[in-house]
């Protein structure tokens, strides 16, 4: 038996009216989505948890232990375009299923190994890519499909609610995660995390979305639209350039978090996951207050406060690593994620044709993403040669020098630059 989801809005005033921060729960389809989402997010932040603080166990390399990061973001570089191919090309329902039951099978197969005592740093690295590979495939289709959720008026709330979701998930799942790997064992969080995908793929076998079917087309022409369309709009090229810098300079903090509270502060998993629920929380309020800072400050203006946030954030853990300093500083890289990325991300969406959204939006997260990866692996390599302070100095300037040069030769896009007309709602940067 199937179930409609029908995009219905609700009449309410206030938040709740058309253009209001919470309407798009007016919309049954998008409700559904994002609770099963939220769900699934939670099983994923317990597992990030888990395999960051196994790999802390495993091995003392600060390269390896950021390598767990760089090993779930790298196959958004590897394939992120492809998958936009594929969203673009193909039901986008299916592929979000497809890829559902994939990183359900890879983390019951974590789970199955380290139950068996048989897992080591290099097989955990590889399980953790191949549930990254799902995610890969996942994104594209999954941002995509918010236009199917929502209308165009609501789609930067439908944004930001969605990142309120991941950072939710952010908050609560690690706290969890750490206390469940502490009074249990490891496994029992990937095995938690393998149950979270099952919410999401039964939503999404029940939603009928009434959307045109997909023009399909030959994959790599379709990869090579993608990329020559981004190349040649200025605007995107702008977002794209800014959502690599970002990201590499991003990368230090959740990339040495493990080695920090492991080897510097003296912690255990419970403080691990407290930090990151700090990260969380911090996310989930600054990212009610994206859509009016944007207003205010314009998309620039507002990447240009979450990229300082993560300078103080580095800089702090770097000049004192003890627990209160690295809350506080937890707290100001939560705020400067979400006030970035999510600017970035409605940047590219509002900018990109229905025709090959998801093309465009798996361009912008193979980038963004990319660099993530890649800062994962030089900031832990600095680490190991000199040590974790050198590589949170190094990554907070990187993070002011790429800024200012930014700033001056790639301008993020103006309010009205790039904005398509099928696209354009008030709450645009």
């Amino acid at each position: 038996m199937t179930e409609e989801l029908p995009a219905r809005k609700t009449t309410s005033r206030g938040m709740m009216a058309p253009g209001g921060i919470f309407a798009p729960f007016g919309f049954p389809a998008f409700r559904s989505i994002w609770s099963a989402n939220l769900f699934s997010n939670m099983g994923s932040m317990i597992q990030s948890v888990a395999a960051a603080w196994l790999m802390t166990e495993l091995t003392d390399s600060h390269l390896l232990i950021a390598m767990v990061q760089a090993s779930a973001v790298l196959p958004i570089m590897l394939f992120g375009v492809f998958a936009g191919a594929i969203a673009d090309n193909f039901d986008r329902r299916r592929v979000m299923l497809v890829a559902q039951s994939g990183m359900l099978i890879a983390s019951a197969l974590l789970a199955i190994v380290t139950y068996k005592e048989a897992v080591g740093p290099f097989s955990l690295i590889a399980l953790t890519f191949i549930v990254g590979v799902g995610t890969a495939l996942n994104a594209p289709a999954w941002q995509a499909s918010v236009r199917a959720q929502v209308g165009p008026r609501d789609l930067p709330q439908a944004i930001s609610l969605n990142t309120i979701a991941f950072n939710l998930a952010r908050s609560v799942g690690p706290a969890f995660g750490g206390l469940l790997i502490s009074l249990w064992d490891i496994s029992l969080a990937f095995a938690l995390n393998a149950l979270s995908y099952t919410y999401l793929i039964i939503v999404l076998l029940r939603w009928r979305p009434q959307v045109p079917p997909p023009s399909k087309g030959p994959m790599f022409a379709s990869v090579r639209a993608g990329i020559i369309f981004c190349i040649n709009s200025q605007s995107l090229r702008k977002v794209l350039l800014r959502g690599a810098a970002v990201g590499f300079g991003f990368a230090a903090y959740r990339a040495l978090l493990p080695s920090i509270v492991s080897d510097r502060i003296g912690g255990d998993e419970i403080g691990f996951g407290l930090l990151l629920a700090a990260f969380g929380i911090a996310s989930i309020f600054f990212a009610l207050f994206v859509g009016p800072l944007r207003r205010r400050l314009g998309s620039e203006g507002v990447i240009g406060v979450g990229t300082l946030a993560f300078v103080i954030a580095h800089a702090a853990m770097a000049i004192d690593p003890g627990m209160n300093s690295a809350l506080i500083a937890a707290l100001i890289a939560g705020a400067g994620w979400v006030l970035a990325l999510t600017t970035l991300n409605v940047a590219m969406q509002v900018r990109s044709p229905d025709a090959m959204l998801g093309q465009c939006l798996s361009i912008y997260q193979s980038v963004t993403f990319g660099g993530m990866a890649i800062g994962a692996w030089v900031w832990g390599a600095i680490a190991d040669w000199s040590g974790i302070s050198a590589s949170l100095i190094l990554a907070a300037g990187w993070l002011v020098v790429s800024l200012i040069f930014l700033r001056f030769f790639a301008p993020m896009p103006g309010r009205d630059e790039g904005i398509l007309h099928s696209t354009r709602a008030p709450s645009d940067d």
